[in-house]
């Protein structure tokens, strides 16, 4: 049987609102990931941890399940970690160190990576030199436990593909990366200055260990209205990426089950036409 051209897995952040609301628990997002959406593989958000902590007892239950379910952990999304460009050396370091036992908890679930942010402050010269250092040492520590580092485009500097791309550059380290992400490009949140998505997607991609279709809303014939999802994975193919593609439904105009579901059907119609004319 011929491999498809990708494979679709569900970010956790889909569910953020059953998850805050308590309507679902994060114990059960991968037999909903698999019942439900008939998707068999799960990127977590550190948020929907217990505490925000990955205790042991959560993490190996959380593997027994995804075991007995055929449900493969893919990555860790972390926030809430401290700025791992901060400009203060000691704070930088903080950061660093707090993203470990995220890194730990990867290890255990068997994920390839952790999402990481690369929140600065300063000129964009001395924010590429502060992330990228932090962004090094981090993943320097991640390499020694086979995981890697990737971090998102998630707003400021972050949505800017060529700055973003060209921290990835000066920390040059293999299991340094990035997850492009369809939607995040917005660089000023009180202007709406936007940086153009596909002209950022491929700017991130020749970095990418993982990708983000962000959805919101959608048109009669279930096409994404604000990305032209065709264009978009043509980008993400055209730079040789054969990986998982993450379902991030974000949107407020059908729940969130059915805009899952949207997503991930787009994405199987897509990916059957793609594979007819590759």
């Amino acid at each position: 049987m011929t491999e498809p051209i990708f494979n679709i897995s569900l970010a956790q952040w889909s569910l953020h609102q059953a998850l805050f609301a308590g309507y679902i628990q994060p114990i059960d997002f991968p037999r909903i990931t698999k019942e439900q959406f008939d998707i068999d593989a799960v990127e977590y958000v550190n948020s929907f941890f217990p505490d925000r902590k990955p205790k042991a007892e959560f993490v190996g239950d959380l593997k027994l399940r995804c075991n007995d379910l055929g449900v493969t952990s893919l990555l860790i999304m972390c926030d809430g970690e401290g700025n791992l460009g901060d400009p203060d050396n000691a704070k930088r370091t903080q950061a660093i160190e707090n993203h470990y036992k995220w890194i730990d908890a990867a290890v255990e679930l068997k994920c390839h990576s952790i999402r990481v942010n690369a929140q600065s402050e300063g000129t964009r010269d001395e924010q590429k030199k502060l992330a990228a250092d932090g962004l090094r040492r981090l993943t320097n520590h991640a390499d020694t436990k086979n995981i890697n580092v990737i971090v998102e485009n998630h707003g400021g500097l972050s949505s800017n593909g060529t700055w973003l791309s060209s921290v990835i550059r000066e920390v040059d380290l293999a299991r340094c990366g990035t997850l492009p992400d369809f939607g995040n490009f917005i660089l000023d949140w009180e202007t709406r200055e936007e940086y153009d998505r596909y002209k950022g997607v491929e700017e991130l991609m020749p970095f990418a260990k993982a990708v983000s279709a962000k959805s919101h809303d959608f048109d009669a014939d279930g096409n994404e209205i604000h990305t032209d999802y065709k264009k978009m994975l043509g980008i993400v193919l055209d730079s040789g990426y054969r990986g998982w593609i993450g379902v991030e439904y974000e949107g407020t105009n059908v729940g969130e089950f059915e805009g899952i579901i949207r997503t991930r059907d787009l994405l199987r119609k897509l990916r059957i036409e793609l594979e007819q004319t590759a």
